[in-house]
């Protein structure tokens, strides 16, 4: 839609992670920093810890672009709540090794065997696992054990562990004091300033063929990092919406109104889901309407009149637009059959 319409070869603020539009902040230069650093080490485990959104799969899709895959063997494991055994069987799956339903004793010696094996073709395995804050203590230490096997005495099998701040408090825990010790390298990702906030979002554009077209004032940029924390993924949301709006309002100049108006659209849609969670939570399976709190239900319905008056203005806007567009299609057919005419 608005790609079109600001002539953008696509969309420069998609949520999925496309290395493309990997910006290198200051932090994610030095996050890569470390992760390289690790990688030199060989051996044990590197952490990378963040906030939700705060770029943590952009960066290690960043990382993999650029290793040489003819000396490492790289698996990346999205994790949930899995157990030692499904952790051991997930991990061997993502670089390829195949195995049965077997016991778990039976599971580890074969992969360990794949392990050696591979080592002695020159390359070592490097296991990333992404969201890692959902690994049980016991899945973490499954893969303790596998940084601790070497060939001739050199580190064959390195794991890096990216995942949000829990993470780092379940490895620092005092059970877990074997793990802590293998660490190689941590960094903690922090969110961008509002002068990178204000650079992520030009990039973005650029990236995506953006030529000035539209613009923006410099106050739009204060606004966005204030709302969004610096957090690249509140960015993206906020300004893919925000050039939805420009679009549906035909602004080739976006300013502090313009981003104001979007926000606190956002901000309704966030209290109705709020309110509809709270709703939801502080019901039993089966109620009826006469238990709803009556000053709860009237705050609840003003809510939604505000959201339905919100969705019924850019009805009409996008009617507007509409219109617009059938008149100018008539004025040329209009034109066209008086050419027609002349030239009969």
């Amino acid at each position: 839609m608005y790609d079109g319409f600001y002539n953008l070869t696509q969309k420069p603020f998609q949520l999925s992670a496309d290395p493309d539009f990997f910006f290198q902040s200051s932090v994610h230069k030095r996050a890569l920093a470390y992760m390289h650093y690790g990688l030199t080490q060989g051996e044990g485990f590197v952490l990378v810890i963040g906030s939700p959104g705060t770029g943590k799969t952009m960066l290690v899709k960043s990382l993999i672009k650029n290793l040489n895959k003819e000396k490492l063997l790289i698996g990346v494991m999205m994790t949930s709540q899995v157990g030692p055994e499904d952790t051991l069987r997930m991990a061997a799956s993502t670089f390829g090794f195949s195995f049965s339903l077997t016991d778990k004793a039976s599971l580890l010696s074969g992969f360990e065997k794949f392990i050696a094996e591979k080592a002695r073709e020159g390359r070592r395995l490097l296991l990333i696992v992404d969201e890692a804050q959902n690994l049980p203590k016991q899945s973490l230490e499954e893969l303790r054990m596998l940084t601790n096997l070497d060939v001739n005495g050199n580190p064959v099998f390195q794991v890096f562990l990216v995942g949000q701040t829990e993470l780092k408090r379940t490895i620092y825990s005092a059970d877990m004091e074997q793990l802590k010790q293998r660490i190689v390298s941590t960094f903690q990702l922090d969110p961008l300033d509002l002068e990178e906030t204000k650079e992520y979002i030009l990039f973005r554009l650029q990236t995506a063929g953006w030529t000035g077209t539209p613009e923006f004032t410099p106050s739009v940029f204060e606004v966005i990092h204030e709302f969004s924390g610096g957090i690249p993924r509140r960015i993206n949301s906020l300004c893919d919406r925000l050039l939805l709006f420009g679009y549906l309002e035909e602004l080739k100049l976006l300013d502090e109104q313009a981003v104001t108006k979007v926000i606190v659209e956002v901000k309704e849609e966030m209290l109705l889901e709020a309110a509809d969670e709270e709703y939801e939570n502080s019901m039993p399976p089966l109620h009826r309407f006469s238990d709803v709190d009556s000053e709860s239900l009237e705050h609840r319905i003003a809510r939604l009149e505000d959201v339905v008056t919100n969705l019924r203005n850019s009805l009409n806007k996008e009617k507007a637009l509409l219109r617009k567009a059938i008149l100018l299609q008539l004025d040329m057919d209009a034109v066209y059959s008086d050419t027609t005419t002349s030239l009969d």
